[in-house]
Order: C-alpha cells, then structure tokens, then sequence
C-alpha cells in the first residue's frame, strides 16, 4: 500500500484488485469444505446387508460388537473375523432382538449423533450474509465510480521513458533544416549547464506547424530518443471533458508529473483543439475551452526555462491560435516542417521499403519525382498500396508496375468495374479528357500530362491526371494556363457536339475559386491592383458576425467582373486553341475510344508541337493554403 499520502501505484491497485476478486472465491470454498470434509471424514469401508441377515449373524455368534445411531436407526457391527457390517434399522429396536444380542454376549453401545455446527447456523446466518455481500458489492461499485470521479482530472498524457524503444533522428527521414532548428532543444536537454553557463536561456516551447502527414509527432518524439528524457506526449482533445474545470486541471496535472521528472518533454500533438482565439465565440469568455487556455498560458509561465522541462506542440492551423500562446516566453519558436522536397520523398520512401520485398530494379528517384505534394504519410500508403497491388496480382515482390498502379490509385481514386457507360458518354468522356490533354500539352506553362483515362475512376467517369514539377511560386501565366485546362473538356464538348454536360461541374468549381483569388488575393488584376480582400477567411462565427466585409459594394462588383473576364478570357483561349486542332482532338479522342487509357507521350504524339512562346513573367508568392495545382479537375 502505499504511504506518506502518496496515491497508491498502478501495480498496487491491480494487485488489490485481484485479492478482492479472490476472496469471494476463497470464502465459498471454505462453505463448501466445512459441509463436504466432515461428510469425506466420517465415510468408513464397511460391508452393507440387510437387518435381517444382520440378526442372522448375531443368531450365529458372529458378531462382536454393535453400535447403534438412536437418531437415525443406522447400525455398525464388527464380526469377529473383524469385518464391519453396516446395516439400518428401526429406529426403536425389537425387545426380542436386544435380548438375542445380550444373549449372544454382545457388546451393545447406543449412541446420539452429533450435528455440524456450522450446518445449524446456517439457515440464520445465510440472510446475514446475503444482506453483507450486497452491501459490500454496492460499496465496491460506489469505490470504483468515485474513484474515476476523482481521477477525472489527472492528465491522459502517455508517458515514453528511456526504457521503451527509442526514435532518434535517423529514423526521421529528411528534413535536415528541420533537425537543424531543433538541435538545440536536444543539446539543452542534454547539457543544461553550458546554456546556463553564458545565461542563454532555450525557448519555453517550440511549435511546429506543417500540414498534416509530415510528420511533426515523429520529429517531436525523435527529440525526446535524441536527449533521452521521459516524453509526455497529449492531444488537444484529452483536456476537454464534459465538466467544466476538468481541462484546467488535466493541464495542472500535466505539468505537475513533468516536474516530477526533471528534465522532460511536453509533446501537445493538435494544439489547436484547446488554443484557439479566445473570445471569438458567442458562448462568452467562460467556455471550457478558454479555461484549458488560460491555465495553459499561466503554468508556461510558471517554469524556468532552466527546469529541463521544453514544451513542443504540433499543429496545421496556425492562423488560428491566440496571440498570447505564440508570443515570446511561451512558444517562442516555431518550426515549419513542410512538405518534403523531392531528395526527402526519396529518402522517405527509402525507409518505408525497409521492410518490403522489392525489385532490384525499382527506381525510387523516379517515383519520387512523379509524387510531388506527397507528405510522408502519403508516401507511406503508396508503397503499402503498391505490396497490397503486388499480393492481389499473385506477384512475389513490388515492381515498378505495382508503384505505377498505386499512384494512380491514390491521384485518381479506385476503379469503378460496376459502372457502364453508354457509347455516347463514353464519346463525350473521350472529347471531354482529350480537350484537357490537349490545352496541357499546347500551353508551354500547364503541367505535363502524365495519363488519360475514360474508364470510371473514383468519383469521376474520366480523368485527365497531370505531374506538376517542383514549384514553390505560381506564376501568373502558369495559373491562366491552368484555367484554360479546366476548360479545355467543356470547350471540346462544346466544339464537337454543339452543347455542354454536367461532366464540367468540377471543372468550373476550380476555375471560379482560381480566378476569385487572382484577383481578391493575389492581385493579378490591373482594375483591382495591388489589394488582397479575401485572405482573412474568417473561422469562428462569432467573428464573422462581428466584422463584416471589409470593401465596398462597388469593390465586390468589381472584384465579381474581373473574376468573370479572366474565365472568359481563358474560355476563349482554351476555345480557340481546340478550332486550331480539331484533328489532333479527334485523334486523341478516338485512341482513348480504341484503348481506354493513354500515357501522355502518346497524347503528345497525336498533336502537333506546343505553338505557344510566352515569356516567363514573374512569380507570386503562393499563401499555405493555396488549391493543390497537382491534378487535372475529374468529371
């Protein structure tokens, strides 16, 4: 048990748990053994016969000695060759039969059986403890309830020692800038003292943002298997409860057992649960959640950044957090960790076939170069789609194939056997994809076509699937070369049947969201200027309801003609350019008829040479969430 106040171990309560369980079991054996044992002691190996052959064998002299049970009637003899009889007989025994036996010298002893003591009792004491064992049964559940009560606001952090199998980071692959920022959170953590030493004081908490799959938890556990200290790893969700308080106290605790430790790591994975803006809402300041925030703030306010204790937070929502988390002396670094670049893709990829059975002949440079955008989690379902390919094909190991069919299982969704296309919409699915590949092959800046398809994939009935190169700005003519794509299976339906189908929808949905933020964000329209209106998406509702649009009516109309005359423009282009090549159109639409599916060095092959030479304008800055340019719009 445990003592000096100390809350009992975790090992101690299971072990109390188990002796409680025991004892009932123990206590009915006890019943059962003071019933049965004097049963199993009183049974002797004696002869059974019947009364009458009984008083024969007195009427003979055989007979020694008798002993008879007056309750009962039973009765014990014992020959004179010494074997026992045992026999029943009237209770009241016939004179005629007493006398024969004194006659014959017959030791004859009566006795009176003696009752079990505990079998006289028990029909009083069965109530009695009926009526204990039910309410210690409502007692032990009364424990069990009030104890998870009590333990509603210690803190759900899981704990990782030096004693579990440790991640460093080489098992972390790529992101060297990333493991460069946080070296000295590990060389803190390991020497203390020479930081303190110069009075270099490490940040209280490090916050690493990046979308999400790239991950930011494995980099954070990698630091804690690097410094070897104990690792309290949380998400945001485990401190909101249905009481209020509970998350205040979840972090308390929290902070209370990383104390106890020493030097250790704070790991908050989805920090953004609990740290949004406070007082956005219209619940008030009051709500759970700003509770956990301000108790949150106030306990890293408490610890000295010379305690060993770092506190380090993931999340992919930045804009949203308060101002009072990010601000110097709490998370006062953060770490952007985003998605790997091509070397990185290769060296994640790498790790992930550690344990695959793979070809010699795999080119993972090569694959890695055809997954742009992919994080690491990504990367990591890929080689898992490419073995369950392999094991559903009956191959042995992973070939380049099984990588091929697994990416385009992941860019374009499952293949849908189930669906049958009438010959006409399989026409105007082949007009409409081969429109797309067309303007991408034309336009110098749209991305190269990597395969068309007119057999139902995912969602779509055909897709048009592009591999964009490594880009970390879009230009203004890339993205109006992207616009006239999507438009180019609207604009062959169009030019070939006289009349659109619905199978642009998606399409159109891309184009307008492209060309709003053109114009309202990224200021590529000459009548709007220099002016972003619409980067500050607001989350909360309280928010939206209290600040509204912040420009004009004539500004909204204005921003609503620009986005229409850029979709024109690119409608026009993309209409234009399909007149130009009506033949080349006709012929990729008729080899996706006669094949289903075309590389895009086929689509290539059937349409003359790009005619574009446009000038390479210059770059704009590309915000976070900008829309993934990585695919052709599905149908």
């Amino acid at each position: 048990m445990a003592s000096n106040g100390q809350e009992p171990q975790p090992n101690e309560r299971r072990r109390g748990s188990v002796w409680s369980r025991w004892s009932v079991w123990v206590l009915v054996a006890l019943v059962l053994a003071s019933v049965a044992i004097p049963g199993l002691i009183n049974r002797d190996d004696s002869t059974q016969i019947d009364y009458s052959g009984l008083i024969d064998q007195v009427s003979d002299g055989r007979i020694n000695s008798i002993v008879i049970t007056n309750e009962t009637g039973s009765i014990k003899a014992e020959a004179i060759d010494g074997t026992i009889y045992a026999s029943k007989g009237p209770i009241e025994l016939p004179e005629t039969d007493l006398q024969l036996m004194r006659d014959r010298n017959i030791d004859v002893e009566f006795r009176t059986q003696r009752s079990n003591p505990f079998l006289s009792f028990l029909p009083i004491l069965l109530p009695f403890i009926l009526i204990i064992g039910f309410f210690w049964w409502m007692q032990r559940r009364a424990q069990g309830q009030m104890s998870g009560i009590m333990s509603i606001g210690k803190s759900k952090a899981r704990t990782y020692t030096t004693e579990r199998p440790e991640t460093g980071f080489d098992d972390v692959a790529g992101y060297k800038g990333v493991k460069q920022e946080i070296t000295e959170v590990v060389d803190f953590l390991k020497a203390p003292d020479r930081f303190a030493a110069v009075g270099a004081r490490i940040p209280k908490g490090v916050l690493l943002v990046g979308p999400p799959g790239t991950g930011k938890t494995l980099i954070a556990r990698a630091v804690a298997g690097e410094a070897g200290v104990p690792f309290l790893s949380v998400t945001g969700s485990d401190f909101m409860e249905m009481f209020v308080g509970v998350g205040a106290s979840r972090v308390r605790d929290l902070f209370q057992t990383a104390r106890k430790l020493g030097s250790a790591i704070i790991f908050i994975d989805e920090i953004d649960s609990i740290g949004r803006k406070r007082g956005a809402g219209l619940g008030g300041g009051h709500d759970e959640r700003e509770q956990t925030l301000n108790q949150m703030l106030a306990e890293m306010d408490g610890f000295e950044a010379t305690e060993g204790i770092v506190m380090m937070a993931a999340t992919n929502r930045p804009d949203i957090l308060d101002p009072a988390l990010l601000r110097p002396g709490r998370f006062d670094r953060q770490v952007v960790v985003p998605l790997p670049e091509f070397e990185e893709r290769a060296a994640i990829l790498r790790v992930h076939v550690k344990d695959k059975k793979v070809d010699e002949s795999i080119d993972l440079d090569t694959l890695a170069k055809g997954t742009p955008g992919m994080s690491g989690a990504d990367l990591a379902n890929l080689v898992n789609e490419a073995a369950l390919h392999a094991v559903r094909v009956e191959r042995e190991s992973i070939s380049q194939a099984d990588f091929e069919a697994a990416r385009d299982r992941v860019l374009m969704g499952q293949r849908r056997e189930s669906v049958a296309m009438t010959d006409r919409e399989k026409e105007v699915t082949a007009y409409h994809e081969g429109g797309h590949a067309l303007i991408a092959t034309l336009f110098a800046h749209a991305d190269p076509v990597h395969k068309v398809t007119i057999l139902p994939t995912g969602q779509a009935l055909g897709v048009t699937m592009q591999l964009p190169e490594e880009r970390h700005t879009y230009s203004q003519d890339y993205i109006e070369d992207r616009l006239a794509v999507l438009f180019g299976g609207r604009m062959a339906e169009e030019t070939v049947f006289g009349v659109t189908s619905t199978g642009a929808a998606n399409d159109l949905v891309q184009g307008t969201e492209l060309a709003r933020r053109m114009v309202a964000e990224w200021g590529m329209s000459d009548r709007v200027g220099p002016m972003a209106w619409g980067a500050n998406n607001q989350v909360f509702l309280g928010e939206d309801l209290v600040s509204g649009r912040d420009y004009s009516d004539e500004t909204a109309r204005v921003i609503d003609e620009e986005v229409e005359r850029i979709l024109r423009t690119q409608e026009a282009r993309a209409r234009q350019a399909l007149i130009e090549h009506r033949s080349a159109l006709d012929r990729v639409a008729t080899a996706l008829l006669e094949r289903e599916s075309i590389t895009g060095d086929d689509v290539a092959g059937l349409i003359p040479a790009p005619t574009e030479t446009d000038g390479t304008p210059e770059s704009v800055d590309t915000p976070p969430n900008s829309p993934s340019l990585d695919q052709s719009g599905s149908d």
